[in-house]
């Protein structure tokens, strides 16, 4: 392990932790592994009112863990890039296992 990589990580690594620190939050990161999706579908998904999923959006979008796409009206959320799909896949696969 290099340890001089964790360290120059160190911070992005903590902010990731902490935004994924949150139930709700986990299951909207383990719900667009799956794809992106719509605020209506992830409303569905995660039985939250809409003020409360878009502040919940908002903290992943600020964390860059999240990116945006809009298409007229609706916006459309996908995980931010590869590495984030990595770690997403690893948690929501330990969480399937228990």
């Amino acid at each position: 392990m290099d340890i001089k990589a964790i360290e120059d990580n160190a911070e992005d690594l903590v902010n990731l932790l902490k935004a994924l620190a949150n139930d709700k939050r986990l299951l909207i990161m383990c719900s667009l592994l799956r794809g992106e999706k719509c605020v209506g579908e992830l409303e569905d998904l995660v039985d939250l009112s809409q003020s409360a999923l878009s502040q919940h959006l908002a903290r992943l979008r600020r964390d860059r863990l999240v990116s945006t796409r809009r298409d007229a009206q609706t916006i459309y959320y996908s995980l931010q890039d590869e590495k984030i799909h990595l770690v997403m896949k690893a948690l929501c696969s330990i969480i399937k296992d228990d």
